[in-house]
This record gives structure tokens, C-alpha cells and sequence, in this order.
């Protein structure tokens, strides 16, 4: 038995980047950069509007009331721009180009119009007010985004924007997930005395999606050694990573370590010190890892957030791949006896963490409201109220 942190080093230790490709930028959502990506251009390209509004020349303006004489446009897009000179102004709108001669724009509230004159009720006009200098979001030859950045909606829109079409991004994994257990109905079956639903393939498959997992495959076996070597067999040939659910614990029915055995798989460590969670093994056939969680929703989910979601970022190319961790102070006094470390379903609500009702292994319930689990050491097993503790923050 390993404990959590020994757990973790191992995991990390065993587990292999992929390779790069290059892919069009709409295809690369939930993906991470294997090269920086450097801009082409500048980002604005030319010297832009931030408001609707009048430019002019900031030092024109020497009180308010300051009357300007109008002499054209500028609107979004519009290449032929009257300049601005002394005594000018030029009626411009958002996002359209600075004409030459202007160092600063009026937001319109702040100007009224008679005569073929605007007046400038805003004194003083400070130089370069609302106006965005070219490059100033990124300037032409910059690193836009480096190498283990997640390409989220707002780094394809970031990248869009300055013509960048493809990047170079790790290769995802390939999830085969095996479900065993002769108890389990599927979808849609009519329920049986001593039978439950399935829940556990949807709800690690949901977890996968969200990761940016696109490539993934259930299969079932029944309790039988043979159908449990045979599905185990077929889905290492053909995945990168492999998920049993259930089977790994120490029943006359679990028949998974055994399989791994009689395939060949190296077990790095098989059962960990905390709560839920014990009997999970990682192991390894070559470059393919093997993750079999505990059969118990709870359990499992937690398992897959604390070690199997790391594993896959790190194939995956992110340099943080564990779980976002903070400190906060916890609402309600907790104890616990034991030499396991315990991991809670949680809420982050206003500043502190809550631990929810129904902590069992087998009540996913909780977690379907859970935001966050915290982590408690044997060591911190009596909390008081309002005592820090570490938080691992749930994605999105």
C-alpha cells in the first residue's frame, strides 16, 4: 500500500507525454501546445478607436467648450482617413482606425454637435485617451501563447485574431473503459431483484469528454476470468490508456488484478492509503497505462480526479496536470478516526469550503453538487471550524 503522495510521484513518474502533430485551430479545443506559437502580426495591427467618440488633437483642447471643426470620418474597416490637424476633429467609432495627426478620442457623451463644429465638454483631454496603440495586445515577433498553454475558446479566439490557423499541440489519448460486474443493468433494462444501473461508464465518460478525451470505448465483461483476460486484452492492443471499473478488490468475483497478472501488465502499486478509494491499482503493458478503479461511484470519481485526470494531462502536454490547489477555511468542525487520509465531496461557497452530506463510497449524490473535494492527512484528522484546509478545485 502507497500513500497518496507516493501515489501521485508514481503516476506522474510512469507516464509518458505523446508525440506532436499539427492540427487546423478549430480542432485543438482541450488540447495543449507542444510549441510557443509567436505572433505574425501586430495585435491591434494599426492604432484603434476604443469608443464612439471624436478624434482630435489632445492639446487642442484647452477648456471646456473647446469648439473643433469636423472634417470626415473614420469607421471600422475604412483605409482612406482624413488626417487630423490643429483645430480639427474627425468623427470616429469603435474599433476603426486612428486617423494620422489625432492623439486622443472624446467618447461622444462628452461632446455635443452644431454647425459643422463639435464641442468638447471634457477638459483636460489627456494624450493617447481611448485610443489602443498598435500592438498593443501583442506586438508582430512575440510569443502569444507558450508551449503546455491549454487551447481554451478564449486562446482560439486570441489566435484567430491574429491569423493563425494551425498549431502544433500533444496528441490525445485513446480511452478504452471496461466495465465488469454481473449485477449491473445497462440503460433502458427492466430492474431485477439483487441487480443495479450501471452508472459508473457514463460518469467516467462525461469526466473524459470534459478532459478533451475524444477517442473513447466501453466494453463489458462478465465475472469470469476468461471474459475479463479477453476484454482486457482486446482493449490494450488498441487504447493508450485503459480504465477498469470494478473487479479490484479482494472478493472471490474480482477478477481484474488477476487478468493484468496473466497478461504481462506491471503493477506499480495496488492500493493506496486513504479513503474512498483503497483497492486501486496503477500499472503499465510497454507505454500503455492501466488504471482499474473501485467499483463504487464515489470511489471511483475520486480516483479519477485525484490520479487518473493528472495522468491523461500529462500525456496530454500540461505542465500542471494535478488538480488546482488552495487553502480555505472549512464551515463546519470534522473528525475522523483511521490511518487513511480521507478525501471529502465539497462545495466552495463565499470564501470557505463545506463539506456535504453523504460521504459514503457508494452515494454519488453529493457529488452531483460538489465543486471541489478536500483533502485531509491522518495528520489534520481533527478540524476545527474555520481551520485551513487544502482544496482541490473540480473542473468546470
Amino acid at each position: 500500500m502507497v500513500t497518496v503522495n507516493e501515489a501521485k510521484e508514481r503516476i506522474i513518474a510512469n507516464t509518458v507525454t505523446l508525440p506532436a502533430v499539427q492540427i487546423p485551430l478549430e480542432q485543438a479545443i482541450g488540447s495543449y501546445l507542444a510549441a510557443d506559437v509567436v505572433s505574425p502580426i501586430a495585435l491591434p495591427p494599426f492604432r484603434q478607436s476604443s469608443m464612439d467618440g471624436y478624434a482630435i488633437v489632445h492639446s487642442d483642447v484647452t477648456e471646456a467648450g473647446t469648439s473643433l471643426r469636423l472634417v470626415g470620418e473614420s469607421k471600422a474597416g475604412q483605409a482612406d482617413l482624413p488626417a487630423v490637424n490643429a483645430g480639427t476633429a474627425v468623427r470616429i467609432f469603435t474599433g476603426a482606425p486612428v486617423p494620422d495627426g489625432a492623439t486622443a478620442v472624446v467618447m461622444q457623451e462628452n461632446t455635443s454637435v452644431t454647425d459643422g463644429s463639435v464641442q468638447i465638454h471634457e477638459f483636460p483631454v489627456l494624450e493617447g485617451k481611448n485610443v489602443r496603440r498598435a500592438g498593443q495586445q501583442i506586438a508582430q515577433g512575440a510569443v502569444a501563447l507558450r508551449v503546455g498553454t491549454l487551447i481554451s475558446p478564449g486562446a482560439v479566439g486570441f489566435l484567430r485574431g491574429m491569423n493563425v490557423n494551425e498549431v502544433m499541440v500533444h496528441s490525445k489519448p485513446r480511452v478504452g473503459l471496461l466495465v465488469t460486474g454481473d449485477e449491473l443493468l445497462r440503460a433502458g433494462e427492466a430492474l431485477e431483484p439483487g441487480k443495479i444501473y450501471e452508472s459508473n461508464s457514463a460518469m467516467l465518460q462525461a469526466a473524459l469528454i470534459q478532459a478533451g478525451i475524444t477517442e473513447i470505448s466501453v466494453s463489458y465483461a462478465s465475472d469470469d476470468l476468461d471474459a475479463t483476460i479477453d476484454a482486457l486484452s482486446a482493449l490494450l492492443q488498441q487504447y493508450d490508456v485503459v480504465l477498469a471499473s470494478g473487479g479490484i478488490s479482494v472478493g472471490d468475483y474480482d477478477f481484474v488484478g488477476k487478468a493484468l497478472e496473466v497478461l504481462g501488465a506491471e503493477t506499480i502499486f495496488y492500493k493506496v492509503r486513504q479513503k474512498p478509494g483503497k483497492p486501486l491499482l496503477f500499472g503499465r503493458k510497454g507505454e500503455k497505462l492501466i488504471f482499474a478503479l473501485p467499483g463504487n461511484p464515489a470511489s471511483s470519481l475520486v480516483c479519477y480526479y485525484e490520479y487518473v485526470l493528472p495522468a491523461l494531462k500529462k500525456i496530454m502536454g500540461s505542465k500542471e496536470p494535478f488538480l488546482r490547489s488552495v487553502r480555505l477555511p472549512l464551515r463546519h468542525a470534522y473528525r475522523f478516526d483511521g490511518e487513511r487520509d480521507e478525501f471529502l465531496k465539497a462545495r466552495v461557497e463565499g470564501g470557505e469550503v463545506v463539506s456535504l452530506d453523504g460521504q459514503e463510497s457508494f452515494v454519488i449524490g453529493s457529488f452531483a453538487v460538489a465543486n471541489a473535494i478536500i483533502y485531509l492527512p491522518v495528520s489534520q484528522n481533527r478540524v476545527e471550524a474555520d481551520e485551513l484546509v487544502e482544496v482541490h478545485l473540480l473542473p468546470l
